[in-house]
């Protein structure tokens, strides 16, 4: 098997190690925090779903223009299982 660039690592000096741990431990520290927020909004979020399907029931929605669709009840989506997760 031939030997390629790719397949070789090269090695850190412990000054590019501390920095790569200590930047890793700060995005953690970010990530954390926005899960955090993001599941503080859960109930408000629950709301927004719920006010978003009855505005296409009964206001509708802009399908093309100025014209406007009504979303039946048995078209509307089934809540899934679990919790919402938010991709950020």
């Amino acid at each position: 098997m031939a030997k390629r660039v790719q397949d070789e690592k090269p090695k850190r000096d412990a000054k590019a190690r501390a920095w790569m741990k200590e930047n890793i431990s700060e995005q953690e520290a970010r990530y954390q925090a926005i899960v955090k927020e993001m599941d503080d909004l859960e109930p408000k979020r629950k709301r927004w779903y719920a006010e978003f399907l009855e505005i296409i029931q009964t206001r509708g929605f802009n399908v093309t223009g100025d014209m406007r669709r009504k979303i039946r009840k048995s078209e509307l989506p089934k809540k899934p299982k679990g919790r919402a997760r938010v991709v950020f």
